[in-house]
This record gives C-alpha cells, sequence and structure tokens, in this order.
C-alpha cells in the first residue's frame, strides 16, 4: 500500500487551547502581502515568528486559520484591521544614541560647519518607538541650543509605534546607551505611579513631530531636509524596493545634505545621485 503524500509543512501557534498551523501556502500569501504594502521580504525563517504575532488576531475574530485571517487583511472589508497586521510584523528594536559613530558625525562635521542661525532639518525615517528622533533632538539641542533653529520629524509605517514615540515616555530600561548627562538634563524621572519610566522633555519634544509614511508608496509633501535617517530598515527590502526608497528620499535631502544608513547596509549598485562621504554616510552633491 503507497504511503500518503505528505502534507505542506506548517508552524505551530496555541490558539483557544487548541493548536492552529501555518501551512506553507498561508505563509507565502502574507508573504506577498506584506512586500505588496511595505515592500518587506520576510524569509522563509520567518515563518514562526509571523504565526506568533498573528495568532492573537486570529483568536481576537474567533477565527478557525489564517487562511481565513488572510481573507480578512485582504479583503474590501479590511479596514484598521490591516494596519493592525501592518504594526505587528513591521516592529523593530530600537534604542537611544544606538550606533554612536553617525551622531559624532553630526556633531563634528554637519554642525560644526553650519552657518550660525540657518534653520536645520532632520528626517528619521524609519523611527520605529522614537528612540533614534530623541537621540537627534539631544545631540541638535545640546549643539544648537534647546530653543534653536531646529526641528526633526520622525516617521514610520507604524501606528503602534508612533503612539509611543509621539509619547515621549519609556520605560528606564531603554536609557541602555544613552549617557548619563543626557538622562539628567533632557529626561524627566517619573514618580509615584509613574516610577520607573521617564519622559523627554518638552522642550525637546516642542522640536518635533511624527507622521504615519509608507516609504514603499508615494511620499507626502515633507519639505527637505539637512540630514536623512534611513538606518535598519533596508535590510528588509529587495533591491528593486531598496532603490525606489532610496531614490524618493534622495529628492528630499537640500543639496550638500547627508544621507546615513545602517552599519550593515550600503548604497552600492543602489543609487548614483548620493556621493560616499564615509562608510554608511553619503552626500547629495
Amino acid at each position: 500500500m503507497a504511503a500518503a503524500p505528505a502534507g505542506p509543512r506548517s508552524a505551530s501557534s496555541s490558539i483557544s487551547g487548541a493548536n492552529l498551523s501555518i501551512t506553507d501556502a498561508e505563509f507565502a500569501q502574507f508573504q506577498k502581502l506584506i512586500y505588496k504594502i511595505a515592500g518587506i521580504s520576510l524569509s522563509d525563517a520567518k515563518k514562526i515568528l509571523l504565526a506568533g504575532r498573528l495568532s492573537r488576531r486570529v483568536r481576537h475574530h474567533q477565527l478557525s486559520s489564517f487562511a481565513e485571517y488572510y481573507r480578512l487583511v485582504s479583503g474590501s472589508q479590511a479596514g484598521e484591521e490591516l494596519q493592525i497586521m501592518v504594526d505587528l510584523l513591521t516592529t523593530n528594536e530600537t534604542y537611544f544614541f544606538r550606533e554612536g559613530k553617525h551622531f559624532d558625525f553630526l556633531r563634528q562635521q554637519v554642525l560644526a560647519n553650519r552657518p550660525a542661525g540657518r534653520q536645520f532639518d532632520v528626517w528619521s525615517a524609519a523611527c520605529s518607538t522614537g528612540e533614534e528622533v530623541y537621540t537627534l533632538a539631544m545631540v541638535l539641542a545640546d549643539e544648537l541650543g534647546a530653543d534653536g533653529p531646529w526641528s526633526i520629524m520622525g516617521s514610520d509605517i507604524s501606528t503602534q509605534v508612533l503612539r509611543l514615540a509621539a509619547s515621549g515616555h519609556y520605560p528606564m530600561e531603554r536609557t541602555r546607551g544613552m549617557p548619563p548627562e543626557y538622562l539628567k538634563k533632557y529626561c524627566l524621572k517619573g514618580v509615584r505611579e509613574q516610577a520607573g519610566t521617564f519622559l523627554i522633555d518638552q522642550r525637546l519634544r516642542n522640536h518635533v513631530r511624527f507622521s504615519q509614511i509608507n516609504l514603499n508608496a508615494s511620499l507626502p509633501d515633507v519639505g527637505t531636509f539637512d540630514v536623512i535617517f534611513l538606518r535598519n530598515v533596508m535590510i528588509y527590502f529587495d533591491q528593486e524596493t531598496k532603490r525606489k526608497v532610496v531614490a524618493q528620499l534622495a529628492q528630499r535631502l537640500k543639496p550638500g545634505g547627508h544621507f546615513i544608513i545602517g552599519h550593515s547596509e550600503t548604497l552600492n549598485g543602489i543609487n548614483e545621485t548620493l556621493r560616499p562621504v564615509q562608510p554608511t554616510i553619503y552626500m547629495r552633491p
């Protein structure tokens, strides 16, 4: 008697006490959907992660399979649920003063040579929960004054992380990497029911704005910038998406402006407009 053919491989997640699996075919549908929306290429190794992050939404809607959830988020009535799915699949880790050499370059090379009194604008183009934005704010406040002529825009595709970023309110354990003098100078420690947390000083938050922007879509009119940070997000894009995203952002740089990417990233073969200054730092001529 011939053996029955093996069914599709699956990753499992416990839902309502039952064992629910995501098949290769179901995972492939979500791979295509998140790529279409955000340009993010999920490798096959992310199947278990995807099943874990989306399982609670399957449970929330009392569905019996990931296929049913896919039909929900890909249909014409997806509404807010599609944004929830995007939030769950695009949240990335960040922390204050990550890749600190970039902030040293900003101080020593960019701000040191900036004409006095001129407005200075920065875009953190994949800001996640806001630590990069507020790191930039601390550096600019130190160099240009807390009431100086500078502004920062933080953007992300995820509304969930933008809500946290806009609040400027973090657990104390998130101070990892922050110089103690900045914690003292620009952060307010929580007391009583807010103990164990800190709030970014209002003087800095006055210079900051946040906006939901999908870098894989046509960009809104956000103005032009002296520096754009696009760090640690291109690793999730394929070459075509990288070229598209960088080309759009490069047009938002002022002449002589700098474009800064993550230490594991490069623009080699991606963009011919931006001139390399040093590894991971580029300039628009």
